[in-house]
């Protein structure tokens, strides 16, 4: 009798813990090596990221990752011409157009795993490698009075001693200047938690969000109006979609297995 009501007992507290998640029967990729891109959202930009990572052991990974974006001043107010009905809006007092070219080494430890289909795993993430400012001048049209009632429009780069807000007609094309292309090279590192949420074993869903710190030997020349900076403290907010390598089923490794509307029947 008395085991009876130990058999009832242990199956009565087993039943809900057994319902609380989808159960995932799907079989585990031992070595879960990962390939992602990443879309990132800055205080100070926005860009792009491809992320190699590599798994040292159950918990660890070591990652290589790649990244483009762009850098924004932080005085940075668009506005159009106040006297004048013209195309578009500028940045008034703005010299040159920068993006960061950045490439890392990086360390990822998880921190909790998933329990279930429905759950999420949490990670820590910090990186540091070197980073390249690159620049290029910004030609503004600018208005020549000729008459009352006529202007000349003349392609040239802004100086703010001599134009004032209602002699900027609009920005000109964005190709203008691209020959004259400067670069500082600087360092940078960021460290944040990766929170990755897919259903599925080989696919990566994941929202990251942390801080990041680049730093240049001179300031970023951005505005003529305001002072630049040469060091950069930034919050960033990304998402991250990607792929488990997996040895067994290497035509799933690709990229573009995520798109699929049918995807291969897995073997794990």
């Amino acid at each position: 009798m008395k085991k009876l009501l130990l058999i009832y007992f242990v199956g009565l507290f087993a039943i809900p813990v057994n319902g609380q998640g989808e159960l995932d029967e799907q079989q585990k990729i031992f070595f879960r090596n990962e390939r992602s891109f990443g879309i990132l959202l800055n205080s100070d930009g926005y860009g792009i990221s491809f992320r190699e990572a590599k798994r040292i052991n159950y918990l660890n990974k070591r990652y290589f990752e790649i990244e483009a974006g762009t850098i924004k001043h932080p005085k940075e107010y668009r506005e159009s011409n106040p006297y004048y009905q013209t195309p578009g809006t500028f940045v008034y007092g703005k010299m040159n157009f920068p993006v960061y070219l950045r490439g890392s080494f990086g360390f990822q430890h998880e921190i909790f795993k998933k329990a279930d289909l429905g759950g999420v795993a949490v990670r820590y993430f910090i990186s540091g490698g070197p980073s390249l400012a690159i620049y290029k001048p910004i030609y503004y049209k600018v208005l020549y009075p000729l008459s009352a009632y006529e202007f000349d429009i003349v392609e040239e780069k802004l100086d703010v001693n001599t134009h004032p807000p209602y002699d900027i007609y609009s920005r000109a094309p964005f190709t203008k200047g691209l020959s004259e292309l400067k670069m500082i090279p600087g360092i940078y590192a960021k460290g944040g938690l990766n929170f990755e949420y897919s259903k599925e074993e080989k696919l990566i869903h994941a929202v990251e969000a942390g801080l990041a710190f680049s730093a240049y030997p001179k300031k970023i020349p951005i505005m003529a109006t305001v002072d630049n900076q040469a060091l950069y403290f930034s919050l960033f907010v990304s998402y991250r979609f990607g792929v488990v390598i997996d040895p067994l089923n290497p035509e799933t490794n690709k990229i573009s297995y995520i798109f699929r509307r049918k995807r291969t029947p897995a073997n794990y």
